[in-house]
């Protein structure tokens, strides 16, 4: 009964998929048929998966073109010649894909799954700045493009059942000037009868899919379809980038849920794998439930907005200090850091559609939490490489992250309510106070020097002689670092002053 839920599950995605953006239903139904359920586990299985997934969108697709045809969402005038070459071609791709072999096949699709998700994230539409009108005539280059992706795209979609309807996609905004839901409207159209030929020369070569998985067929059909006719109609009334985006996120971390299921037992064969993914989990514990109470507190209490935006960077900048303490190795440590910044910075491309995204997060200018966030933890990820994987001082990477986040809040706060004398320095911001840099240098050299006596066994005088030179260079690094800069560089200066002392002390 397992494996019928996930039956469901994936023709439902599938069909979503092809209704918003004309996917294929094998770009989404193969890896999950491969990976969730034991029955297509076997010597064939991938094969036959891509059989139901190309039969499931015989229909999905046919209603999903007629619903962009009924709202005129289609142009054959520039799409026939990839119809003809395509459609020519899907015979030729089942026969080698049952050439090819169950390994082959179905770690090709589940790659294709996060490759196309990641494709949507960073660029959810495909159109040009100018697209040329509904039935246009083809021109030279036209013509060629279309015979050589039409080729191309037949034979990929007869061998792996999936891509076909993305890279006719691209093709036609990117390469033929097609507006997105036209050129959805035509590769549908397209899809149709390519999926109709590529599943009928799929069961024709092993005739055992329709003889022995028709209990599995028809449910995955009759889902497909009517969740392609539901997320037509959607996609058919909300703007391209909307649409490409909840593609996009739904497809990466579908894909990497199914990659990391599908190579389990090799990835756990890896110490340094297994030992990333241990220290992930234990991380979530902190920042999930850190996050939840920064929103409670935002909802309950009226904080002032310079003070949220404070609040929200502590439990960031803490992350390093949890992730060091919590992992085994530096690799492990660093893996973890990029791991969750490659996870989050598509999440908040999505969330900054949302009308309160900037009031939440206080955010100072289009795109600058997700900008900063990337840069703070892959600044993190270098920091631990280098001070615990070249020098073998990791409290040097904790210490340093930590006095940097401590320190910017205390100016920004201290700056805004009773800065009065700007800094008139070389290279220095002019809008930051003296006020501002004292507090900073201040709270720095505190949280500096308390953490390196909990972490080493220095005496406390040696702690403090450190923490307050690297907090006067952190300072003034601070202040002539602009447009969010000091992410990167006043970690990056205070790790090298912490670096370099304990070299010229000694040990």
């Amino acid at each position: 009964m397992m494996e019928y839920f996930w039956y469901i599950l994936a023709s439902a995605l599938a069909g979503v998929g092809t209704g918003l953006v004309g996917l294929s239903a094998a770009t989404v139904m193969v890896p999950m048929l491969i990976v969730l359920c034991p029955s297509f586990s076997g010597e064939t299985g991938a094969y036959q998966a891509t059989a139901i997934a190309l039969a499931s969108d015989i229909l999905g697709s046919a209603v999903t073109a007629a619903t962009y045809i009924k709202h005129r969402n289609i142009d054959l005038r520039r799409g026939w010649i990839m119809l003809a070459c395509i459609i020519g071609m899907c015979t030729v791709g089942s026969f080698a894909a049952w050439r090819a072999g169950n390994v082959v096949l179905g770690g090709f699709t589940l790659i294709l799954t996060f490759c196309i998700g990641i494709r949507f994230l960073v660029k959810p539409t495909t159109e040009r700045e100018e697209p040329q009108a509904k039935g246009a005539r083809l021109d030279w280059k036209g013509v060629a493009v279309s015979l050589f992706f039409g080729l191309t795209i037949g034979f990929g979609t007869g061998f792996v059942g999936s891509g076909g309807g993305m890279m006719m996609l691209v093709v036609f905004t990117a390469f033929l000037g097609m507006e997105l839901k036209p050129a959805v409207g035509t590769s549908t159209f397209i899809m149709t009868f390519t999926a109709l030929i590529a599943s009928v020369s799929h069961i024709l070569i092993h005739p055992a899919i329709l003889l022995e998985r028709w209990p599995v067929l028809l449910p995955c059909m009759a889902v497909a379809t009517a969740a392609s006719l539901v997320s037509a109609r959607f996609a058919n009334r909300v703007d391209n980038r909307t649409v490409g985006l909840v593609t996009g996120v739904v497809l990466t971390v579908l894909g990497a849920a199914l990659i990391l299921l599908h190579y389990w037992d090799l990835i756990s064969a890896q110490p340094l794998a297994l030992s990333t993914l241990r220290c992930f989990g234990e991380y979530l514990l902190f920042i999930i439930p850190a996050a939840a109470l920064l929103l409670i507190l935002h909802f309950a209490l009226d904080i002032p907005r310079v003070v949220f935006r404070k609040l929200l960077h502590l439990p960031a900048f803490c992350s390093a200090a949890v992730i060091v303490w919590r992992a085994d190795s530096w690799q492990a440590a660093s893996l973890t850091l990029v791991l969750f910044a490659a996870i989050v910075y598509p999440v908040l491309c999505l969330a900054q559609r949302w009308e309160g995204y900037d009031s939440l997060l206080v955010q100072k200018a289009p795109g600058e939490i997700k900008k900063s966030l990337l840069l703070l933890f892959l600044c993190d990820a270098a920091l631990v490489a280098l001070c615990w994987g070249a020098f073998d001082l990791p409290w040097a990477a904790v210490a340093a992250i930590l006095m940097w986040g401590s320190g910017d809040g205390a100016a920004a706060l201290v700056g805004h309510r009773f800065g009065k004398h700007h800094v008139r320095l070389p290279l220095a911001d002019p809008k930051k106070t003296w006020e501002g840099s004292a507090a900073m240098a201040g709270v720095s050299t505190a949280v500096g020097t308390v953490t390196m006596v909990i972490l080493t066994a220095m005496p406390w005088w040696r702690c403090l002689l450190m923490a307050v030179a690297a907090s006067v260079f952190g300072a003034y690094t601070e202040l002539i670092s602009r447009n969010g800069d000091d992410t990167v560089t006043v970690p990056v200066v205070n790790a090298a002053v912490l670096l370099v002392l304990h070299v010229l002390l000694g040990k």
